[in-house]
């Protein structure tokens, strides 16, 4: 069972769903769990009309999010402490990956990278580096089709095959996996579950795929992220990044002075990297 929230940390959505994606869930100014209480009234402000109000191509992706309850299967960590998890996918690359490892080593935080199998084949020393460097690597599938859409062999084959990659590179089997675009069907679900699989999603949403500032990326972050948060950036071959990277200067000194602790996946969720 993954379902850590608190009731009062939801805002209701239709037909039960929740989406995989940020809202302003709890100010910055009241990251702290001690704040928890106080800060409810202000977090639930979403507008009642507010799915109607965005574009398509902005909204997160839906799921039951009583699958949290059944299958190995969340969105954000224990509301009850203090940790935050960053996260990147779609890696390696030559460029922002290294840029990243270098912003992470100079604040000694670890991360969690959701890497694709193609991209690890052709860039297998950044991913002995990251793994070298402390932190964990998940599986991102082997060249980012959208799960939902594809069959039952072509799923299993793609996490797979992606498995068998990273386990040469960094020595291990990942636990975590992560869908493209955030889709999964139930009886995928059910299947990882079953081969002792993790499915995380994400809470902050960074949107930095779409080439925003620095100072865009960090006012989401800071405004959206509650205890548990688990924070999506990428780390895309040709991307245009360099916002993303630059954000981590502002991102990681400011929420840690409130007091969050930055924490990998298996840290955040007591498991181990490892699918045993």
């Amino acid at each position: 069972m993954y379902y850590f929230y608190a009731p009062e940390m939801f805002v209701p959505f239709p037909l039960g769903l929740e989406r995989n994606i940020s809202y302003a869930y709890m100010p910055y100014h009241s990251f702290y769990y001690g704040d928890y209480v106080n800060a409810m009234p202000y977090a639930l402000h979403v507008p009642q009309n507010y799915e109607a109000q965005i574009k398509e191509e902005d909204r997160g992706s839906w799921t039951p999010f009583t699958w949290v309850e059944k299958y190995a299967y969340a969105f954000s960590g224990p509301y009850n402490k203090a940790e935050v998890a960053l996260t990147f996918d779609d890696g390696p690359d030559l460029v922002f990956t290294p840029k990243i490892l270098d912003k992470l080593k100079q604040y000694n935080v670890k991360a969690t990278f959701f890497l694709l199998g193609e991209n690890a084949e052709k860039f297998p020393n950044v991913v002995k580096r990251i793994a070298n460097e402390g932190h964990v690597i998940g599986n991102h599938t082997y060249s980012h089709p959208n799960l939902a859409k594809v069959n039952e062999a072509e799923y299993r084959n793609q996490i797979i095959k992606t498995e068998e990659i990273l386990n040469h590179l960094a020595g291990y089997a990942p636990k975590f996996i992560r869908p493209p675009y955030g889709e999964i069907l139930e009886n995928q679900l059910k299947w990882a579950t079953e081969q002792n699989f993790m499915i995380v999603q994400w809470s902050v949403d960074t949107v930095d795929w779409k080439g925003v500032s620095a100072d865009t990326i960090t006012n989401n972050v800071l405004g959206n992220s509650f205890p548990g948060s688990v924070i999506l950036q990428h780390s895309t071959p040709g991307g245009h990044l360099q916002g993303s990277v630059d954000a981590l200067d502002k991102i990681i000194p400011q929420l840690k002075t409130k007091g969050a602790r930055f924490v990998t996946l298996p840290s955040m969720f007591q498991t181990s990297k490892e699918r045993k």
